[in-house]
């Protein structure tokens, strides 16, 4: 199956929340290497004026990652995950990620590029944290990733 063109300007609404732990972050820091003192002690962050322990910055992929996954999983899309190679991966961030954010994030398909017998797609996720209720209407900006995916075609 090839890449459905029509895939360029589509979005995916924000589905599940995700729900940033402490642990979820002392996990991530760990397992990047990330050795400041803010992702392990609230204390530590707390003097540099969050309310709790703050994400390494590219922890935003773990949400953007779960929106993306709509896309893949999308029959009309035509992508078969088995021939998918990540090729860019970018963040701009609005705000930390801290303890006890509960994100979301739109997916919006921004571009599709024929390659030979695959395609590049190019995604970004608008990822939002909810305000004290899972209202849509209720959300802060908290970063945008953009990611460049490359889904090689049969022959290749």
């Amino acid at each position: 199956m090839t890449i459905n063109p029509d895939l360029q300007g589509r979005s995916y609404p924000a589905a599940e929340v995700y729900d940033v732990g402490r642990e979820k972050i002392r996990e991530f820091a760990r397992a990047v290497k990330a050795t400041h003192p803010a992702h392990f002690d609230v204390a530590a962050a707390k003097a540099l004026g969050h309310l709790d322990l703050v994400a390494p910055p590219t922890f935003a992929i773990i949400v953007a990652q779960r929106a993306d996954a709509q896309l893949i999983e999308d029959p009309e899309s035509g992508i078969d995950f088995s021939r998918v190679v990540h090729a860019d991966q970018r963040f701009t961030h609005h705000r930390p990620i801290i303890a006890g954010d509960r994100l979301v994030a739109e997916l919006h398909v921004d571009g599709v590029r024929a390659m030979g017998g695959g395609a590049m797609i190019t995604t970004r996720s608008e990822i939002f944290a909810l305000g004290n209720s899972d209202s849509a209407d209720v959300r802060e900006p908290v970063a945008t990733t953009t990611s460049s995916i490359l889904v090689r075609g049969e022959g290749q």
